[in-house]
């Protein structure tokens, strides 16, 4: 699986070529499937009217929007449910995943619970994540993104990179999510991690790791 690590979604151009170039065909040829799940574990984002913007494509943050060929849901809560080979085909035949921002951990619980986290892997796809969406991907997302408490009580992700990702970076929105706040929550990682701005994404493919940005980033080892 290749990944795009966003903050904020597909919303210049050189995230936008990344994201082309990590497709093997257009992405008016592709199958998208978007998964809105970890919205629902964010007091500021979910459950209601932002969820439907995100996945209607109405929302300030493109991914929905980019003019795929169809875009189906996968509501990660609602598989335990339902009996696999009514969904693992439909996974397995999808060209992108586009996974919303949220709450990571909440994320990362449903994604385990709904046996999706054991498909990723060896899937031939594009996962284009933002936000807890990207998170989720990481080791640890770090005490300060602690929201949703898990059943252990931990703050771990998927572990499928070996980095974690502080988003949103000197947002005007989150006056605690500047540099030297960042500079704090990486003294906590044991391993790297990234802040990276809204403009900012990280691409992986094969374990080759590729910072895309038009903003402000940085790399803390």
């Amino acid at each position: 699986m290749k990944l795009l690590l966003t903050s904020a979604g597909v919303n210049n151009k050189s995230i936008h070529e990344a994201l082309v170039a990590m497709l093997d065909k257009p992405i008016a040829d592709c199958t998208a499937l978007c998964i809105p799940t970890a919205m629902y574990g964010h007091p500021w984002v979910g459950p209601g009217v932002r969820t439907w913007e995100f996945i209607s494509g109405n929302s300030e943050n493109p991914m929905v929007d980019l003019g795929w060929k169809s875009v189906g849901v996968l509501e990660l809560t609602a598989l335990p449910s339902i009996h696999k080979e009514r969904w693992v085909p439909l996974v397995k035949e999808t060209d992108v995943f586009l996974v919303s921002g949220g709450d990571a951990l909440y994320l990362a619980h449903w994604m385990r619970q709904s046996g999706l986290a054991d498909l990723l892997p060896s899937l031939d796809a594009v996962y284009v994540g933002m936000s807890a969406g990207s998170m989720v991907m990481a080791p640890v997302v770090g005490e300060d993104f602690v929201g949703w408490n898990p059943p252990n009580g931990e703050d771990e992700a998927l572990g499928m990179v070996d980095f974690s990702i502080f988003p949103h970076l000197d947002h005007e929105m989150l006056p605690e999510n500047t540099m030297a706040d960042a500079e704090k929550w990486a003294r906590g990682i044991k391993g790297p991690s990234y802040a990276i701005d809204d403009q900012t994404a990280i691409k992986v493919i094969d374990g080759e790791v590729e910072v895309v940005s038009e903003g402000n980033w940085r790399l803390f080892s």
